[in-house]
């Protein structure tokens, strides 16, 4: 008769449990319960292989004083996010792929107790009456759950993991992601203040990326940054980073990214950069683009450089401002000069599929953006427009300028 492990593991939770309750131990450490798993494991006079004992050893442990099965994962850093659905499935993505793992809860309370024991580090609870909730586990991961009656399979738990390094503009070009021309022109940008909206869509790496040109800027300049769930990190000696707070269970004490971006203009920055916009503080950050505080970037939820623009004025009407499109349209042309557009492609990697200059006619009431490099999906390679870009007066005699637009270009 061959051993059940999945009972085997329960029965060793379920009896830790008893005896921690037995002995009022309410905040017992990881060795403790690590040693009361082994000696009920040694009372069952079990033979099984060492790998497999200790597997199983640190499942039943790390259900009682971690995060269960979702331990394993976060301390794999080929893993970049963690899908939970429902007690017995749990996705992975890793180098851009999705796909399941043949780990599993021991049962929907103990799924619920790791989600409670999460968001429960914050201030924060999830039951029927907030059945959703955002956190972030202790090294910055950002943690989204749903419980029933909003899900209908169960708990689901997300977990966008926190890289362990400074992601920069080398990591881009060691993957790809970028060509060295391409590098050498946002280094540019970056150097003459560029006002740059990195665009793309859900798992884009749009954060990713924020972070490698944040890390551009000079160590002279004042750095505020601001964002729902710190993910900017540079290693800049100026840098004043903002977190915006969501309100506590009595639904009080909200501060919003947009009083953040209000309150960093009167922090003397040389430079603001936003997580994400997506609503009200959209107008917030074009007048902070448009007065004085050049070089600020952000990110945005869009598909190409030209809808990125539409999605900024969508968002400022969304937030209620009272402002004619006549008025909020001119304000996108001149806060805006550069869009970088991301995109995660079949294959799982991630590129920067364009990079578009913004036209500053204000003559005309529609937008325009042209493009100066561009990835094309059927050659597989990275190639450069014959457009030449017209924000860059006074740096035409930089020599990165002269590398890119001094020299015979590649047609389309």
């Amino acid at each position: 008769m061959s051993l059940d492990l999945d009972q085997l593991q329960h029965d060793l939770y379920e009896q830790t449990v008893q005896a921690l309750q037995a002995q009022s131990a309410s905040d017992p450490s990881e060795e403790e319960v690590r040693v009361l798993v082994n000696n009920f494991f040694d009372s069952r006079d079990i033979l099984l292989p060492s790998t497999t004992r200790v597997k199983i050893v640190d499942q039943v442990v790390f259900s009682i004083v971690g995060l269960g099965p979702l331990e394993f994962l976060l301390r794999d850093e080929s893993v970049s996010e963690i899908m939970v659905n429902g007690k017995d499935t749990i996705y992975i993505e890793k180098e851009g792929k999705v796909q399941e793992t043949d780990y599993t809860f021991l049962s929907e309370e103990q799924l619920i107790g790791v989600i409670n024991r999460i968001v429960g580090q914050i201030g924060r609870r999830i039951d029927e009456s907030t059945p959703l909730v955002d956190a972030r586990l202790e090294d910055g991961s950002r943690v989204n759950a749903v419980i029933p009656p909003l899900s209908l399979v169960g708990p689901v738990l997300t977990i966008r993991k926190f890289p362990t390094k400074t992601f920069q503009l080398q990591d881009m070009l060691d993957k790809n992601s970028i060509s060295s021309q391409m590098a050498d022109f946002l280094r540019l940008c970056i150097e003459s203040k560029q006002n740059i909206l990195i665009s793309g869509g859900t798992g884009a790496g749009k954060t990713s990326t924020l972070n490698a040109f944040a890390s551009l800027i000079p160590h002279g300049e004042r750095i505020v940054t601001i964002e729902d769930a710190a993910e900017i990190r540079i290693e800049h000696p100026h840098l004043i980073s903002l977190e915006s707070r969501p309100p506590n269970i009595e639904g009080k004490g909200e501060i919003p990214i947009r009083t953040l971006v209000k309150n960093a203009l009167r922090m003397r920055p040389d430079r603001i950069v936003v997580g994400e916009i997506r609503s009200a503080e959209s107008i917030d950050m074009l007048q902070a683009m448009n007065t004085g505080h050049k070089g600020s970037l952000t990110t945005v939820h869009a598909n190409a450089p030209l809808e990125s623009l539409f999605r900024v004025e969508t968002m400022v009407l969304m937030g209620g401002i009272d402002m004619p499109i006549s008025a909020i349209r001119p304000q996108v042309i001149q806060g805006i000069d550069i869009v970088v557009q991301q995109a995660r492609l079949r294959d799982g990697s991630r590129k920067i599929i364009e990079i578009a200059e913004v036209q500053k006619d204000l003559t005309t009431s529609e937008y325009s953006v042209e493009t100066l490099f561009k990835y094309d999906l059927k050659k597989q390679e990275f190639i450069q427009t014959k457009f030449i870009p017209k924000g860059f007066e006074d740096y035409q005699t930089h020599n990165l300028w002269k590398q890119l637009f001094n020299m015979k270009i590649k047609n389309y």
